[in-house]
C-alpha cells in the first residue's frame, strides 16, 4: 500500500490572498470538492518539488476558536482532529502585510500547533501603498521560522515558496525547527477585563510595531473620489447596475464566435455519428439523445467562463466589496442580514453551495430568510435559457441582449428581497443584523488568477449538470421515441409519389414525408401525450404542448429545458438539419395554424417565467437538509412556481393587449 503523500495546507484570514497564491502554485491542477461530512467546499493540488505533495486550501478563518462552519472544518484539520484527514505536515500561513497586527493573532494560534511553518507574506503592495515597510529578517526571527514575501502578480515568490518547500520535504520535515510560541505571560489574559484574547492581541500588536516601519503617504485623493461614487447610496447602486450592464454586453458579443464554433463541433459530430452507427434505436439514441442533448448545454459554457472571469476581475479589484457595502442599505430594509450578500453573489453560480454558504449567518432567523430567498437569484444553469430566449428576441444587437441579460438579474435580485420582506412582515419577523465590512485598498486585478477561478467554475458547472442533463437527454428522447406509430397515410402517399417522381421533386417530397412522420410520432409518443394532458394548464402563458414538456423536464434542472427542446422539435435527426442552430429552429417553428410557436409575447411570458421559477428538485433536498424540515422546502417550492407563473401570465397577456402576439 502506498504512504500517503505529505500533506501542505494553507491557512489564513479571509481576502489576505490565499486563493491567488493557491492558483499561483498550482494552476489548473487543482480539484475541488466537499470536505468529509460537511458542506464546505475543499481544494486541494497534487504538486512536484521534486517529490509528491498535496497542497489544500483551507477555508478562511480569523481564528482556531471556530465560529462559523468554515472555520470549524478549518481548525479540526490544523488540531488533527478530522478522522479523515491526518495532522498536516506544514502549514504555511498567508498574512497580509497591509494588517499585520490583525493576522499575526491567527499566527500565534498556528504556532501553537506544533507543525513546521512558513509565513507568505502577501498583500505587499497594498502595504506600500500606506507607507509601511516590512523587515522581514526581523519578522523570521521573531517567529522562528521562515517569512517568504509572495509580491501581488508576482510568480517569483511562489516559486521561492515551492522551492522552500521541496528542501524541507527532501530533507525531512522532522528536522525543521518549530515556530516561536508567544511567550506565556502574554497569553494568559491578565489584566484584560473579560476578553480571553487580550494577551495574543498584545503579542501581535507589540510584533506588528517591531517590525514594520512607517512613513508619511499623501492620501490617494483619486481614490476617496471614487469611493465617493461607488460608496453613495444611489450614484452606488446606478454605477453597479451600470457595471452590469457592461459585463452582460461582452458576454454576448465576446462569446458568440466560441459559441459558434462549438455547434459546428457538435453538428459536425452528431452527423457522422448518424451515418457510421445503424439506423436504429441505438444510433437514434447516440447521435439524436446524448450529443445533441449534451451538446446543446456545452455550447453555453463560453458566456459561463467569460461571466465568472470578468466577475474575477471585479472581485480583485476591490469594487465587488463596495457593491457589498452599497447593496447593504437595501438588503436591511427588507429583513436580510448584510451578510447574506456573500451567499446571494455565489447563489449567481449554484443555489446549493449558496444555500449551504448561509451557515456563515449566525441568527437562525437571518439565515432561514436568505435560504429561502436564494434560488431567486440567477443561477449558471439559467444562462443557457436566458441566452436561447434573449437571442430569439434581439439577435445581432448585443446592447439590447445584455440590457435584457441584466434586467433578468436585476428581476430575480428585486424578487429575492421582495419575498424577504413579505416574510419580515408575515413567517420570519424581526430585523437583520448589522453588517460590518473591511473595504479592500483598490488594485489592479490579476487576469491569471481569474483566468484560473473561470476555469474551475467552468468545470464545476459540466459536472454538476453533465450527469443530470445526461438522464434527462435520454429519457426525454424515450419519451418522445416510445411508444412507436405507424406512418401517417399522408407521409406513405408521399413516398409512394416520389418513386415516380423526378430527383428533384422526389427529394422534396421524401423530406416533406419525413417531417410528417417525425411530427407524428412525437404527437402519439409518451412525451406528446404528457405534452398535451398539460397544454390546458400552460396555454395561458403562451405556451404549447411542446414547451409544457420542457417546461416540467426543467424541474430536474433548469437548462435541460435547451436539450429537451433539441429533441422535442426534431434537432439532429438529419445532417442536413443538424447545422442550424436551436435559436433558429425556433425562430421558425409554426402552430397548425401557420403562426409562430415563439412570439415576442411568449419568448418575453417564458423568459420571465424561468427567472422566478424554483425548477431546480436538487435544490429543494439542500433546503430541507439546512432547515431540518420539508415544510420550508415545500413552502419555497409552492410560492416559487406560484409567483412565475403568475407573472409569466401578466407578461403574456400583457403584451398580447398591447399587440405582441
Amino acid at each position: 500500500m502506498n504512504a500517503p503523500l505529505p500533506r501542505v495546507v494553507l491557512a489564513g484570514n479571509p481576502n489576505a490572498g490565499k486563493t491567488t497564491l493557491f492558483n499561483a502554485l498550482t494552476g489548473l491542477r487543482a480539484r475541488t470538492g466537499n470536505y468529509h461530512g460537511t458542506t464546505v467546499e475543499k481544494k486541494s493540488a497534487i504538486l512536484g518539488l521534486p517529490q509528491k505533495v498535496e497542497l489544500i486550501d483551507l477555508p478562511g478563518m480569523y481564528s482556531l476558536r471556530a465560529v462559523t462552519e468554515d472555520e470549524k472544518v478549518a481548525a479540526q484539520v490544523l488540531r488533527g482532529h478530522d478522522a479523515k484527514f491526518p495532522h498536516p505536515d506544514v502549514i504555511i500561513a498567508v498574512v497580509d502585510a497591509s494588517n499585520l497586527d490583525r493576522n499575526l493573532f491567527l499566527v500565534s494560534q498556528l504556532a501553537e500547533c506544533g507543525r513546521p511553518m512558513i509565513v507568505a507574506l502577501t498583500m505587499l503592495d497594498a502595504a506600500a501603498g500606506q507607507g509601511l515597510a516590512l523587515n522581514t529578517d526581523l519578522l523570521s526571527s521573531r517567529l522562528g521560522c521562515p517569512v517568504v514575501p509572495v509580491p501581488y502578480g508576482s510568480q517569483e515568490g511562489a516559486d521561492a515558496l515551492k522551492s522552500l518547500l521541496g528542501e524541507w520535504l527532501d530533507g525531512g520535515v522532522g528536522k525543521v525547527a518549530l515556530p516561536h510560541r508567544p511567550r506565556e505571560d502574554l497569553l494568559c489574559g491578565a489584566g484584560c477585563s473579560g476578553c480571553p484574547f487580550h494577551g495574543r492581541f498584545t503579542w501581535s500588536e507589540q510584533l506588528a510595531r517591531e517590525v514594520v516601519r512607517s512613513h508619511h503617504v499623501i492620501k490617494n485623493r483619486h481614490t476617496e473620489r471614487l469611493d465617493e461614487i461607488l460608496t453613495h447610496p444611489w450614484l452606488g447602486v446606478l454605477a453597479f447596475l451600470g457595471v452590469m450592464v457592461l459585463l452582460f454586453s461582452l458576454i454576448f458579443s465576446v462569446a458568440e464566435l466560441p459559441m459558434e464554433l462549438i455547434e459546428g463541433l457538435f453538428s459536425d459530430v452528431s452527423a457522422a455519428a448518424t451515418h457510421r452507427l445503424p439506423d436504429n434505436l441505438f444510433g437514434s439514441l447516440v447521435g439524436n439523445g446524448i450529443l445533441q442533448g449534451v451538446g446543446n448545454v456545452v455550447v453555453f459554457l463560453p458566456q459561463i467562463l467569460i461571466l465568472f472571469f470578468f466577475l474575477a476581475l471585479l472581485e480583485d479589484t476591490g469594487y465587488l466589496s463596495r457593491a457589498a457595502f452599497v447593496m447593504d442599505r437595501l438588503m436591511k430594509r427588507v429583513g436580510l442580514p448584510g451578510t447574506a450578500f456573500v451567499p446571494m453573489v455565489s447563489g449567481h453560480a449554484c443555489a446549493i453551495p449558496a444555500i449551504m454558504s448561509a451557515r456563515v449567518i449566525e441568527n437562525r432567523r437571518d439565515r432561514l430568510a436568505t435560504i429561502l430567498v436564494l434560488p431567486f437569484m440567477s443561477c449558471a444553469a439559467r444562462i443557457p435559457v436566458y441566452v436561447i430566449l434573449i437571442r430569439l428576441l434581439f439577435p445581432g444587437r448585443p446592447f439590447l441582449a445584455g440590457l435584457t441579460f441584466t434586467g433578468a438579474y436585476a428581476l430575480g435580485a428585486l424578487a429575492a428581497l421582495g419575498t424577504a420582506f413579505v416574510l419580515k412582515k408575515t413567517l420570519l419577523p424581526g430585523e437583520s443584523k448589522p453588517l460590518l465590512l473591511e473595504l479592500p485598498a483598490y488594485k489592479t486585478p490579476n487576469l491569471r488568477n481569474a483566468f484560473l477561478h473561470a476555469i474551475q467554475r467552468g468545470n464545476l458547472f459540466l459536472k454538476q449538470a453533465g450527469g443530470i442533463i445526461l438522464l434527462i437527454s435520454i429519457a426525454i428522447w424515450a419519451l418522445s421515441t416510445f411508444p412507436a406509430t405507424p406512418p401517417p397515410e399522408t407521409a406513405i402517399a408521399l413516398r409512394a409519389e416520389a418513386v415516380h417522381a423526378t430527383p428533384d421533386e422526389a427529394e422534396g417530397l421524401l423530406e416533406t414525408a419525413k417531417n410528417l412522420e417525425a411530427q407524428h410520432a412525437l404527437e402519439h409518443s409518451f412525451a406528446g401525450r404528457l405534452g398535451r394532458g398539460i397544454e390546458p394548464v400552460v396555454r395561458p402563458l403562451g405556451y404549447d404542448w411542446r414547451i409544457g414538456i420542457g417546461v416540467l423536464s426543467s424541474f430536474a434542472a433548469r437548462e435541460v429545458i435547451v436539450s429537451t427542446l433539441s429533441i422535442v422539435y426534431g434537432l439532429g435527426e438529419d445532417a442536413d438539419e443538424s447545422d442550424q442552430l436551436l435559436v433558429d429552429t425556433l425562430r421558425e417553428v409554426r402552430n397548425p395554424d401557420g403562426s409562430p410557436v415563439f412570439t415576442t409575447a411568449t419568448a418575453w411570458s417564458l423568459l420571465v417565467f424561468y427567472v422566478l421559477a424554483m425548477q431546480c428538485l436538487p435544490t429543494q433536498a439542500v433546503t430541507r437538509l439546512e432547515t431540518g424540515s420539508w415544510k420550508w422546502a415545500a413552502l419555497q417550492l409552492g410560492y416559487m412556481s406560484a409567483l412565475a407563473y403568475f407573472c409569466a401570465l401578466v407578461t403574456y397577456q400583457g403584451l398580447r393587449a398591447l399587440g405582441y402576439a
